[in-house]
């Protein structure tokens, strides 16, 4: 009796071995192939700011300027107010949109309490037939960045598409503020808190 009870144990053992080496044993397999479907599926994490790659908001990487999205002020408001304002329609997988961001956060640092800036996020454009002059959908043309100034009046003084020189938006703005023009003016100092960082690009 006291044999076949040793027995009977010894069985179990060497069935809750076997059962515990299967069980590691299909562990290890699916760990071993979910880390290699990880590795194989998973897209390079780089971005940088001269790739449509997305890796955050551009105005907040790549602006320095965070503080622009979500526009304070709405469109309506602007025109409403009698306040000039800048449009720049952009998404945040495009390199243009990146390189057009630090364009927009330096022209904020000098017109950004005269003018209200709206970068407007394409995708949040709603989907509809018609829009109203008050609504951004309104100037939106389809391509990514655009850049429009509306003067004190709510009338288009610049639509420009793709990336768009600080000194080009600048004359405009000048031309809305009636100052003088940059060659008769002491040049504009930009700061470089809102300069893009290269360093931490690469």
């Amino acid at each position: 009796m006291i044999l076949r009870l040793q027995q009977f144990q010894i069985r179990i053992l060497r069935a809750s071995r076997r059962s515990w080496r299967q069980f590691f044993l299909s562990c290890l397999l699916t760990l071993v192939v979910s880390c290699s479907c990880l590795l194989l599926a998973t897209p390079s994490a780089l971005a940088g700011i001269n790739d449509d790659n997305f890796d955050g908001n551009v105005f907040l990487l790549y602006g320095g300027n965070g503080s622009l999205v979500p526009p304070r002020v709405a469109l309506a408001d602007s025109i409403k107010g009698g306040k000039p304002a800048l449009l720049v329609f952009y998404v945040d997988d495009s390199s243009d949109c990146k390189q057009q961001a630090i364009v927009v956060s330096q022209l904020q640092a000098f017109y950004g309490r005269a003018a209200d800036f709206s970068p407007i996020d394409v995708d949040a454009i709603p989907v509809q037939s018609n829009f109203t002059p008050t609504e951004p959908g309104y100037y939106y043309e389809g391509v990514v960045p655009q850049t429009v100034l509306l003067n004190q009046k709510g009338e288009v003084v610049l639509n420009q598409k793709g990336t768009v020189p600080f000194e080009k938006v600048d004359d405009v703005f000048r031309e809305v503020f009636n100052l003088l023009p940059r060659s008769e003016s002491v040049a504009l100092k930009r700061r470089s808190v809102n300069e893009f960082n290269t360093e931490l690009a690469k």
